[in-house]
């Protein structure tokens, strides 16, 4: 008896762009992945707009799902580890990392495997469009995702790895130790010089060994990036980080960058 297809949706926003993937979860099969970028960073009425031209113009988007997921990806997050949360408090949290507005509304994600919460800021114009549109849905932060994920596939390791995961403008970079998360932290760049003060700064500070410690790189990047050049330069093992995919791809998706949609393809729960 053929299994009934049940069809997911996965929404990953920020202000640099949008990346849409529809998993059947009954056959773990991705049918649809895309994403689009923009040139400027926009503003969330501006964003609003464009997440609804992309579905209204988009026939698969606008098909009924059972399951939807909206990741949030920015730098308006903050890890609480448990003992020190309350539930009260979310803006006393995130007022040293980002500027909070009287009229933003505040969310957190759960992340038992480093006993934290992730304190973020969601955007309330997309998520009521979002639930306007297909219904209920589930959203998160990204880093939530990217941490949960990357110490769940890290196998026991003597020393502390890095991972950084490359984007237009700005990076995450986390650091594992025996599925031990030691650092996690986001950064803007604009340049490459900027790229590698951050990087060297942060193998500094947690006081690791270029020599020693192995960097994986992983998001839009590849060998032939500056990024990975100037990497390569000042750290001895540098290597792109490819993950081995928990879902096959249909023949219609021709992406050869799968490292590029590592949050959204590791969104659904």
């Amino acid at each position: 008896m053929k299994t009934l297809s049940k069809k997911a949706l996965s929404i990953q926003i920020s202000l640099n762009g949008l990346s849409f993937c529809i998993l059947d979860t009954s056959e773990k099969t991705v049918h649809y992945l895309k994403s689009v970028t923009f040139e400027k960073k926009k503003a969330p009425h501006e964003l609003l707009e464009k997440l609804k031209a992309a579905i209204e113009t988009q026939s698969l988007l606008q098909q009924p799902f059972d399951a939807v997921y909206c990741v949030y990806q920015n730098e308006l997050s903050c890890l609480v580890p448990e003992p020190l949360f309350d539930e009260e408090n979310l803006a006393e949290y995130l007022k040293f990392n980002a500027k909070i507005l009287k009229t933003d509304y505040l969310a957190y994600d759960a992340i038992p495997c480093i006993k934290s919460m992730n304190v973020f800021i969601p955007l309330v114009n997309i998520n009521n469009y979002i639930f306007e549109t297909f219904g209920k849905f589930t959203y998160k932060h990204a880093s939530t995702v990217l941490i949960e994920s990357l110490i769940q596939r890290q196998h026991q390791t003597i020393g502390t790895a890095l991972y950084l995961n490359v984007n237009s403008s700005s990076f995450e970079m986390l650091a594992i130790k025996n599925k031990q998360l030691q650092f996690y932290n986001s950064f803007n760049y604009h340049s490459k010089e900027d790229f590698i003060y951050y990087l060297l700064f942060t193998v500094e500070q947690l006081k690791l060994d270029p020599e020693a410690v192995k960097l994986y790189l992983f998001g839009h990047i590849d060998e032939q990036n500056e990024l990975f050049q100037i990497a390569y330069r000042y750290i001895r093992h540098v290597e792109l980080f490819e993950p081995e995919q928990q879902f096959k791809l249909d023949r219609s998706i021709t992406t050869t960058n799968l490292s590029a949609y590592f949050s959204l393809l590791n969104s659904f729960n």
